[in-house]
């Protein structure tokens, strides 16, 4: 198949995403598949409003629209709604193409807390956004219970997985010279993050941060005790995931938390609430803890044996994600009708 990914999330941003879409064109190359993604590295962009690490694309239309008609492709997928998901579902429609999209961030939440723009404003958008597709793909089945009960429809599931290669437990000797246990988070150093309840939380030993964000400078400034490394990518992410003793997830409202089995992967038991993500990541196994007390859980992760943790990863792989993936396509000339639009 001629795969076609339109999508604002794309390189050099990092962020889980962005890492899921380049697993995902990875898995479907080596299947035969031949796949174009479309990101703002095609237009001009500006920065986004309280992100300017993250560059959007400006007026993507027309150009969009040649770029599609010119890959001729079997079929589309839309993962975000920004303005080269926008004009890719307006291009969709005007040529009649089906088109998948998928779920990859509570925006209502980002944007309420923010700019003040009500949840359920963003809500009825992305309901109008996806709605609109042949296929909605999300990653959990409490995800996919909770959006149907808003409204959502045409819901397919497709989850994550981790490159166990990669990530995998690997001689840390000497990389942290920090007193232990050393409690590590990986991701954006933002406010949305929860990151504040993790700086603040009462831990014995070390705190490590690993990214950066738009609180990167204020954080460093507060917590002067707290090691920020800023993003680290590949060998040299999983050797700091290895040189910890607990991955801590401070955030109340993930997806799914690829982090989760990177860490896993590695060996790392987690802590985290039990909440969307990680309670369906880890759910009962006994790989983390998930208590609303997150010290608690932080310290009785500690006792958690890490073969335990790199076992229950390695039941997850990108292959099987992107034979999901796959398997939720509309081609289009096979296209049934869409649902609503």
């Amino acid at each position: 198949m001629r795969i076609l990914i339109a999508s604002d999330a794309w390189q050099p941003q990092i962020n889980g995403v962005v890492r899921t879409l380049e697993a995902l064109e990875g898995e479907l190359r080596r299947l035969g598949h031949e796949v174009a993604v479309i990101g703002p590295d095609h237009f001009p962009t500006v920065p986004m409003p309280s992100y300017p690490e993250v560059r959007i694309a400006v007026a993507p239309g027309i150009k969009l629209a040649r770029l599609m008609d010119e890959f001729q492709p079997d079929a589309v997928h839309i993962p975000v709604e920004g303005p080269i998901g926008l004009a890719a579902r307006r291009h969709c429609l005007r040529r009649a193409w089906p088109f998948t999209t998928s779920y990859h961030t509570r925006a209502g939440i980002y944007f309420e807390e923010k700019f003040g723009i009500p949840h359920d404003l963003v809500l009825a958008l992305q309901r109008w956004f996806h709605n609109a597709g042949n296929g909605f793909m999300v990653q959990t089945d409490s995800l996919e219970r909770e959006l149907r009960t808003k409204g959502f429809v045409n819901i397919r599931r497709w989850s994550r997985g981790v490159d166990t290669e990669l990530f995998r437990p690997v001689e840390a000797a000497g990389l942290l010279d920090l007193p232990r246990p050393v409690f590590t988070y990986v991701g954006r150093v933002s406010a949305e993050k929860n990151l504040d309840e993790f700086l603040a939380l009462d831990l014995p030993g070390s705190k490590l941060v690993v990214g950066e964000g738009p609180q990167l400078a204020d954080y460093r400034e507060a917590h002067p005790e707290v090691v920020f490394t800023g993003w680290k990518r590949g060998d040299e992410l999983s050797r700091y995931y290895s040189a910890s003793d607990v991955f801590v997830l401070p955030s109340r409202f993930e997806t799914f938390g690829l982090v989760l089995l990177e860490a896993l992967a590695c060996g790392v038991p987690v802590a985290a609430y039990p909440v969307h993500g990680p309670i369906d990541v880890i759910g009962r196994a006994p790989v983390g803890v998930l208590d609303h007390d997150l010290r608690h859980a932080a310290l009785r992760a500690l006792s958690i044996p890490r073969a335990l943790c790199r076992e229950f990863a390695l039941r997850f792989s990108w292959r099987r994600s992107a034979e999901e993936f796959l398997g939720n396509l509309i081609p289009i000339r096979a296209a049934p009708s869409r649902a609503c639009g």
